[in-house]
């Protein structure tokens, strides 16, 4: 599965925290904190709550990040 990386930016976009969304989830901030590092991937039911809270689509979480692009080349 390709993992992506999007999380970290679209918070950063939106200034809201790892700790907000844990909070929101009822989850750990190091739980977040593996999602947005790349070293795990939320549920969809997860992602599907976060983008209600930012009000975003939740396709904007799917889509490689232009961190993962430049590590390609």
């Amino acid at each position: 599965m390709k993992k992506i990386n999007r999380l970290a930016e679209v918070f950063i976009e939106k200034d809201v925290y790892n700790r907000d969304i844990a909070k929101l989830l009822r989850k750990s901030e190091s739980t977040i904190s593996r999602w947005t590092n790349n070293h795990r991937q939320p549920s969809v039911e997860d992602l599907y709550k976060i983008a209600e809270f930012l009000r975003v689509d939740i396709r904007e979480f799917l889509y490689p990040s232009e961190w993962a692009k430049s590590r390609k080349k």
